[in-house]
C-alpha cells in the first residue's frame, strides 16, 4: 500500500521498518502526489526524524476540511444519512471559532464547556448537544489515530439525555393501523413484526425476500447501521401476507425495491411517510376527541423496534437469539432495547406466586432442664 485516494485528495500509507506513516498529501494529482510520497522515504532514508513529529498540529477547521470530511465521504459512499449526520455535525463545530481556529491540541475542556453553552443558549436539548459532541470525540481520535495531534482533550457527554423506552400495546398498535394509510400499515406492520431498523426495511429488495425458507419464508439484511446488521429475519404471517401481495402487485418482479418511490435513491424515505405518520396521529385525536377517551401519544417509527424486541423478550426468546436477529454485537446492547412493560411485570409475578411453595421443615430446639 502506498498512494490511497480518500475523498478527491491521495494520501500516502506505508511502513518503514516495522512502523506505519500515514498522512494526507493533499493533493488531487497522484503524480504530484507521488513526488511528496518519494521525498517522504528518501527523508526516512537519510535518518531524518519521522513525518508524523514533522507535520504542524492543523486547526481544527482545516483538518475537517482537508482530512477529516474527505475520509468520511469516500468511506460512507453506500451511508448517506451516516455521511449527511457527519457533515452537519462538522459545520456546526465550524462555526464556532473558538473551536475551529484552536490548534487540535489546544482544544480542552474549557473550549468545549463554552461550546457546549453555546448551543444550549440556542435552545438545544441534551440529546442534540450530545450527537454534535460524539462528533466532535471521533474527530479527536481520528486525529490522534493518524499521528495529527499527540494528545487530545476528553470529551464527556452532557447528563439527563432520555432514554427512548417507549413500547407499543396490542390496543395501540390496533388504534393506529386502523388510523394510518396503506403504506404507513405496511410498513409499521413489517417493523413491528420484525425489528428491523426503518432504514433497512426502506432499502429493501426484492432479491433479498423469500418466500421459501422457513414456514413464512425470511428477509435477508445485507449491511446496515453496523457490521453486525447483516442477518436472517424470518417472516411472521402477517409480513408474508403484506409481501406476497406487494410482490404479486409489482408483477412478481426478481429484483427492485420493494417499497419503490419516485425519490432519488428509488425507494421510500423517512420524508416519504412523515406527512402521512403525523396525518394518522391527527385522525386518532379526533377519535379521542369524538369518544371521550384519552388520545393516544405519538411516537417515531424506531419505537417499533423497541417494541418487536420488547415483545420477543417476554415470550422468552434467547437473549443470544435476540441479539441475532435485532443485528446487535452484543446482549448488553440489546438490553437498551427490551422494556418490560407493567402487564409483563404483573403477570411474572403471578406466574411466581403459582410455583409450588417448599414447605419448611419444623425447627427442631435443644432441649433443656430446669435445675
Amino acid at each position: 500500500m502506498a498512494l490511497v485516494k480518500r475523498g478527491k485528495v491521495y494520501w500516502v500509507d506505508f511502513y518503514f521498518r516495522g512502523k506505519r506513516y500515514q498522512f494526507s498529501t493533499r493533493q488531487e494529482n497522484k503524480k504530484a502526489a507521488g513526488d511528496i510520497e518519494t521525498a517522504a522515504k528518501a527523508r526516512l532514508l537519510k535518518g531524518e526524524m519521522g513525518l508524523r513529529e514533522k507535520q504542524p498540529v492543523p486547526l481544527l477547521k482545516d483538518f475537517l476540511k482537508d482530512e477529516f470530511l474527505p475520509w468520511v465521504e469516500s468511506t460512507f459512499t453506500e451511508k448517506r444519512n451516516t455521511y449527511i449526520w457527519y457533515r452537519g455535525g462538522c459545520d456546526r463545530l465550524s462555526e464556532f471559532l473558538p473551536l475551529a481556529e484552536s490548534r487540535l491540541d489546544e482544544i480542552d475542556g474549557a473550549k468545549i464547556a463554552a461550546y457546549v453553552a453555546k448551543r444550549q443558549a440556542d435552545k438545544l436539548n441534551v440529546t442534540s448537544i450530545n450527537r454534535e459532541l460524539q462528533i466532535l470525540r471521533r474527530i479527536l481520535h481520528v486525529a490522534q489515530e493518524w499521528g495529527r495531534v499527540d494528545r487530545i482533550a476528553k470529551v464527556r457527554m452532557l447528563p439527563g439525555e432520555p432514554r427512548r423506552e417507549r413500547v407499543l400495546t396490542r390496543e395501540e398498535e390496533l388504534r393506529y393501523l386502523a388510523a394510518c394509510s396503506p403504506l404507513v400499515a405496511d410498513v409499521v406492520t413489517i417493523l413491528i413484526d420484525s425489528a428491523l431498523r426503518p432504514e433497512e426495511l426502506n432499502r429493501l429488495e426484492w432479491q433479498n425476500v423469500s418466500f421459501a425458507n422457513g414456514k413464512n419464508g425470511c428477509i435477508r439484511v445485507l449491511r446496515g447501521k453496523t457490521r453486525n446488521a447483516a442477518r436472517i429475519v424470518p417472516m411472521t404471517a402477517r409480513v408474508r401476507m403484506i409481501l406476497e401481495s406487494r410482490f404479486d402487485a409489482a408483477g412478481c418482479p426478481e429484483s427492485g425495491y420493494v417499497f419503490h418511490a419516485p425519490t432519488k435513491s428509488g425507494h421510500i424515505e423517512p420524508s416519504t411517510i412523515r406527512l402521512q405518520h403525523a396525518n394518522a396521529f391527527a385522525v386518532l385525536a379526533k377519535d379521542a376527541q369524538e369518544n371521550n377517551r384519552a388520545p393516544m401519544q405519538p411516537f417515531v417509527l424506531y419505537t417499533l423496534r423497541h417494541t418487536a424486541l420488547t415483545r420477543w423478550a417476554e415470550v422468552g426468546m434467547s437473549p443470544f437469539v435476540l441479539a441475532q436477529l435485532a443485528g446487535h454485537s452484543s446482549v448488553k446492547i440489546s438490553q437498551r432495547y427490551v422494556h418490560p412493560t407493567e402487564d409483563s411485570i404483573f403477570a411474572a409475578i403471578e406466574r411466581a406466586s403459582a410455583l409450588p411453595q417448599a414447605q419448611a421443615a419444623p425447627l427442631a430446639l435443644p432441649q433443656t432442664t430446669i435445675q
